[in-house]
């Protein structure tokens, strides 16, 4: 009998805590960031960046319209996802919606993409398919290359680098020929950084960490799991940090992974707006 009832109570707790874990799922936050020059001064020509990373469509609670109403908030002038969209092939078909949202933004200097680990379990044929889904509704891929956009005179180097935890990353490649200019970095995952000694970065946005997802107390499935990399022993899993004088963003992301539930952390969506050199 007291068998039966102790089973019962957390057959209980676990769906309360599970019910939980998922409303804070739909729980997302709007961040808000002011970047300045490399100098230190706000003023003069910015650029205003909506930032968004790890969709994980097969576990994100937002519809294409609620998403819509989040980022329509502030004037945008670029977008940037920073990897891990999806990891099955049927889930695909659920991407378009939420790109085509993002494209009625209508960013003035366009949207911008690159890659992260769970996008390459994709077979081969289905990560062409993410591509150029990607790519036919607008957005520009970066796979280790940059392109240059002019700002109210100001150069902005825009450098993909590719995923690093899978071994996709080149940074040689990915930095050939840039121009002198403002470098802004888009990636997936943010341990990059720790290699980027002698590579001219400004700014660079990454996820990949979910803000630990679970943290409760601490995020310890990332400090514990050597593949998560050094920066989470460091303490840098979300948020603005600076490495080896580098300034570098780990958004939260919007979705989740493994379980659709999340505690001490949300899902995330964040406005940057940058102060060019």
């Amino acid at each position: 009998m007291l068998t039966t009832f102790i089973i019962v109570c957390l057959i209980g707790i676990i769906i309360s805590l599970s019910w939980m874990g998922y409303k804070n799922t739909k729980d997302v936050v709007i961040n808000q960031l002011t970047i300045p020059e490399p100098g230190g001064k706000k003023g003069g020509v910015s650029l205003r960046v909506l930032h968004l990373s790890d969709l994980h469509l097969e576990h994100l609670s937002l519809s294409p319209e609620e998403l819509y109403r989040y980022v329509k908030r502030l004037p945008v002038d670029l977008i940037a996802i920073t990897g891990d969209f999806l990891d099955r092939k049927r889930t695909l078909k659920k991407l378009k919606p939420y790109l085509q949202v993002l494209g009625n933004l209508q960013p003035t200097y366009g949207a911008y993409a690159v890659f992260g680990n769970h996008d390459y379990i994709l077979k081969s044929s289905d990560f062409t398919k993410l591509k150029e889904l990607l790519e036919e509704c607008g957005f520009q891929t970066l796979r280790n290359e940059h392109l240059t956009i002019d700002v109210h005179g100001k150069k902005v180097n825009i450098i993909g680098i590719d995923d690093y935890r899978t071994g996709h990353s080149d940074l040689d490649k990915a930095y050939r020929n840039v121009p002198v200019g403002y470098n802004l970095v888009l990636t997936h995952d943010p341990n990059i950084i720790l290699e980027m000694d002698d590579y001219p970065c400004d700014f660079l946005l990454a996820g990949h960490f979910h803000g630990g997802q679970i943290c409760w107390p601490e995020p310890y499935q990332l400090i514990k799991m050597p593949t998560m990399g050094r920066l989470p022993k460091l303490n840098m899993i979300k948020g603005l940090h600076r490495f080896a004088g580098k300034t570098f963003y780990i958004s939260e992301g919007l979705g989740q992974t493994g379980l659709n539930i999340r505690f001490g952390s949300r899902p995330e969506i964040t406005f940057h707006q940058i102060f060019l050199a």
